[in-house]
């Protein structure tokens, strides 16, 4: 695993792993379910990915929509690729949505509907929390 994945908490986060990617629980919730999906090569810049991690990048972007489908009931969902802090390949995963959602003892409203997100809004959450909030969402990823 790489230095963005271990700072994304790994392996307390780990929701879903595949081959080439990781879907990791975002340790700061903007939205309810927002995840981080990253590559697991050392790569910096995503066309330096290799073949095999893009066609399993539909594999994983289809299961992380069905899972957040069903534990969130998102009316959108938004892929921010945004590498400015943390260098590997990843991207913040965002469900979005109109008010409010709750899980796992949590409630995280969509601040930014029906504009960009607004991760400065962003609910952190305690070991505790992460550890709920992942438990509550990996079956949806069985």
């Amino acid at each position: 695993m790489n230095a963005t994945i271990a700072k994304f908490g790994h392996p307390a986060t780990l929701i879903a792993e595949y081959e080439h990617w990781a879907v990791l629980l975002r340790p700061a919730q903007p939205t309810l379910g927002a995840l981080v999906l990253a590559a697991k090569s050392d790569a910096t810049a995503f066309g330096d990915l290799p073949t095999e991690a893009h066609a399993e990048l539909k594999v994983a972007t289809a299961a992380i929509e069905a899972a957040l489908g069903q534990a969130v009931g998102y009316a959108k969902i938004n892929y921010l690729m945004l590498m400015m802090v943390d260098p590997h390949v990843h991207f913040h995963v965002l469900p979005r949505y109109e008010g409010e959602r709750s899980g796992a003892g949590l409630t995280v409203p969509d601040a930014g509907w029906p504009g960009q997100p607004d991760l400065g809004q962003a609910v952190k959450l305690g070991d505790a929390e992460v550890a709920a909030l992942t438990d509550w969402l990996k079956p949806y990823f069985a």
